[in-house]
């Protein structure tokens, strides 16, 4: 399986890397994995829906 870092996860999907962390800190990305002190995404994984979005306040 060929992997990505978050940093350019973030520019695939069009948003920061700080986000791009934070889903894989919460389990949002299937198949990321952490090496040492970096995320590994799969490189075909589809970018998380926002749910910052969701409903309104």
């Amino acid at each position: 399986m060929d992997y990505m870092t978050v940093k350019e996860a973030a520019e695939k999907w069009g948003g920061g890397s700080r986000m791009a962390a934070l889903y894989c800190t919460r389990g949002r990305i299937d198949g990321a994995v952490k090496k040492g002190n970096m995320w590994l995404v799969p490189s075909g994984a589809p970018k998380p829906r926002d749910c910052r979005k969701e409903g309104s306040r």
